[in-house]
């Protein structure tokens, strides 16, 4: 049986409702079952039949459960799948670029990261970092929400125009700074979704240079992105942006092949 709750502080209204079907929910792993009665999870989780009742019948309506006509009871819907579904994409892409990211390091000396979108900010979730003293980096968990971020781009340009014009104008993504400003966002996104990549080239910051390819799955949708990142006065001093911009968008192939993605130049079925 789940412990119940036994502090006198306990959450009120639809706090309270909200945690009853966290809990009703959690029932399902507890049993090991996939078929469960209301009776049945009531005795598992220390609640009413009558609140399991309601909570299951909440659950249902919004697609987390699924009552079985023939028995009455209840298993878990297809809906956990979808409210799953970001968390388990971005462990599996983070898993899947991890080697390719410390080759894309090894062969161009620059820090290679991993980023996925959350609606609003690029979030790198995984990074190697470059062996000069001086490299750019970013920590796990940094969120991006500029323009001007190649990563950012990246994503931008597989959204619909209407919700990019949404996230311009509410400002959750920035577009100070960016050096191609006068032109209209939409054409730099074709660009971008056209050429397979984007260029940070000191527009977020003087110093840093960067490029970025998206990785796609199997049903050819940006799953996460790749970016190498340098100090911009190195990558002048060598002219090594089209050595970045093809290990880029290799490793992002290899990415999107272990994802079960289509080959670079495939048409994705945009």
């Amino acid at each position: 049986m789940l412990d119940p709750q036994t502090t006198t502080d306990k959450p009120q209204g639809a706090a309270a409702s909200l945690l009853n079907g966290l809990t009703v929910l959690e029932a399902f792993s507890v049993a090991k079952r996939s078929l469960l009665g209301v009776t049945e999870i009531s005795e598992l989780v220390g609640l009413h039949k009558s609140t399991v009742s309601r909570m299951l019948s909440g659950l249902d309506e919004a697609g987390y459960v699924q009552r079985d006509e023939e028995t009455g009871r209840y298993r878990l819907g297809l809906g956990m799948i979808g409210l799953a579904g970001p968390l388990l994409a971005e462990l599996s892409v983070r898993r899947a670029a991890l080697p390719h990211l410390e080759e894309l390091t090894q062969a161009t000396g620059e820090t290679a990261a991993i980023a996925v979108w959350n609606g609003s900010n690029a979030i790198v979730v995984e990074q190697t970092a470059s062996t000069h003293q001086v490299k750019h980096s970013a920590a796990i968990g940094t969120r991006y929400n500029k323009f001007a971020s190649s990563s950012v781009r990246v994503f931008l340009a597989e959204l619909p125009s209407e919700e990019t014009d949404r996230l311009l104008a509410d400002r959750t993504i920035l577009r100070e700074g960016y050096l191609g400003l006068e032109d209209p966002a939409h054409e730099e996104l074709v660009g971008v979704r056209d050429d397979g990549f984007a260029v940070n080239d000191g527009e977020t910051t003087y110093e840093e240079y960067g490029v970025s390819a998206p990785v796609r799955d199997y049903r050819g949708e940006v799953v996460g992105c790749i970016t190498a990142s340098a100090p911009r006065s190195r990558v002048q001093h060598l002219h090594s942006q089209s050595i970045l911009r093809e290990a880029v968008l290799e490793a992002a192939a290899r990415v999107s092949t272990r994802l079960g993605g289509l080959p670079r130049g495939t048409d994705p079925g945009r």
